[in-house]
């Protein structure tokens, strides 16, 4: 396992949490935009 984490600094693991988030907050913004609209 020590070897995994000095190819992986803690930034990366960050910086990889942040983005996998924000695109699940925007997947999640988007379809309920669709969802909305398809109640109108």
């Amino acid at each position: 396992m020590s070897d995994m984490e000095e190819k992986f600094p803690r930034a990366l693991w960050v910086r990889l949490i942040i983005y996998i988030a924000v695109g699940h907050v925007f997947a999640a913004f988007i379809y309920f935009l669709f969802e909305v609209g398809a109640q109108q």
